[in-house]
């Protein structure tokens, strides 16, 4: 059996609006709150469960997405104002990237987590 990431905690100044920020723009599913968790089914077999903290360190979470997804995304990033850049240093010079033959972007969340959405893997040679 492969191995895979079941789910993830996500820290949050809010959990349930953090929660519905990613349902709004990348599409996810927010399924309910559990307990102190705000549950975020990303796909078949990985939940964010958003804690609400006060303090916590920011995170950089990377998606790869198809280039229909990366449309669909990248409207509702441009409708909701939310900066964005083409570089992880560089986040709100308004563009996007085309490495590896690609399109990226990165832009945060409402948390100041980074997030990242590219259309090709990395190559690494």
């Amino acid at each position: 059996m492969e191995i895979t990431l079941n789910h993830t905690i996500i820290n949050a100044k809010d959990n349930v609006a953090s929660a519905k920020f990613y349902e709004r723009i990348f599409g996810f599913t927010f399924i309910k709150e559990w307990g102190h968790f705000a549950v975020l089914k990303v796909n078949s077999t990985l939940t964010f469960d958003f804690l609400t903290k006060e303090k916590f360190s920011k995170q950089h979470y990377a998606f790869k997405v198809t280039e229909a997804q990366f449309d669909a995304i990248f409207e509702r990033i441009r409708q909701e104002n939310i900066p964005y850049g083409s570089d992880p240093y560089d986040r709100e010079n308004g563009t996007i990237n085309h490495h590896y033959g690609g399109r990226g972007v990165y832009f945060p969340d409402p948390n100041g987590h980074i997030l990242e959405i590219i259309t090709a893997d990395y190559i690494l040679d």
